[in-house]
């Protein structure tokens, strides 16, 4: 008997166990981690490639190394618009003049800007985009000299020229008979000359001509008569260089640039360096 009572209770604590842990509240489950919002979209859009863009940085003001030691000047400002006409995203490097070329076709860089002129040899060896400027050959003479005029004005005159250079050629097939052609090592020291008076003119190229006749020494002298344009001894212009595998590299570069051209913004950045076309 005192079996039975001690089983009845033993399985009465067993179910009221058991009953006490089935009403026992379950924690609340926790609520479902919400889906991550996806990343706000930019605004801009993201460059089609992306491409280094290789100077000298020594030729001013078409391209040299600002205050951070950054390529600048001219041509930098012209890459730069047509990369954002590219879709591309642009890098700028500096080298120097003998390594442009090499490098290029080393793929160190993947364009050259550096006041290249259009060569047959250079053709050879890259592919080269459409003229993005030319620097004409220009005259300049004492102010107030009275051969503001055709080249036919200097006929007899005393004419500095840089020897061994295309403007040598120039004058060479223009005045050999009919002026007194001065030769001399560079530029400058024909500039010399023609501050000293010894000189009626300089011929040379248009650019270099003007930015001297703004320095202190060149006050003397100012531009005169015509642009000289001859694609057979002064060249043809200069242009940027890329490996002849990346014709679309080129192609793109020439579209930009027409559009440059076309809607006045190749204008507006050369008329901040230069007073003259330079196209």
């Amino acid at each position: 008997m005192r079996r039975l009572l001690t089983l009845v209770v033993v399985l009465l604590a067993a179910t009221g166990v058991a009953s006490a842990q089935q009403q026992q509240p379950r924690p609340p489950a926790k609520p479902a981690a919400a889906p991550a919002k996806p990343a706000p979209k930019s605004p801009f859009t993201p460059p089609a490639f992306k491409i280094t863009v290789a100077t000298e940085g020594a030729f001013p003001p078409f391209n040299y190394l600002d205050r951070k030691g950054m390529p600048a000047g001219f041509e930098m400002e012209v890459a730069q618009e047509a990369c954002q006409r590219m879709k591309a995203e642009c890098e700028f490097a500096a080298f120097k003049w003998d390594e442009l070329i090499p490098g290029l076709l080393d793929k160190k860089f993947d364009m050259i800007m550096s006041s290249m002129e259009v060569t047959s040899e250079r053709r050879k060896r890259m592919a080269l985009s459409r003229r993005y400027y030319l620097s004409p050959g220009a005259f300049i003479a004492q102010k107030g000299a009275p051969f503001d005029g055709p080249p036919s004005l200097l006929r007899n005159k005393r004419i500095g020229i840089q020897k061994d250079s295309t403007h040598a050629d120039w004058a060479d097939k223009s005045f050999r008979r009919s002026a007194q052609l001065k030769r001399y090592n560079t530029l400058a020291e024909a500039l010399r000359a023609l501050a000293n008076d010894e000189l009626d003119a300089v011929f040379g190229d248009k650019v270099q001509l003007w930015l001297w006749s703004q320095k202190a020494e060149g006050k003397c002298c100012e531009l005169i008569g015509q642009d000289i344009k001859d694609n057979q001894t002064l060249g043809l212009g200069v242009a940027a260089g890329v490996r002849r595998e990346d014709m679309k590299l080129r192609d793109a570069f020439n579209k930009a640039l027409g559009e440059m051209v076309s809607d006045g913004t190749y204008k507006k950045i050369s008329e901040k360096y230069f007073p003259f076309p330079m196209n």
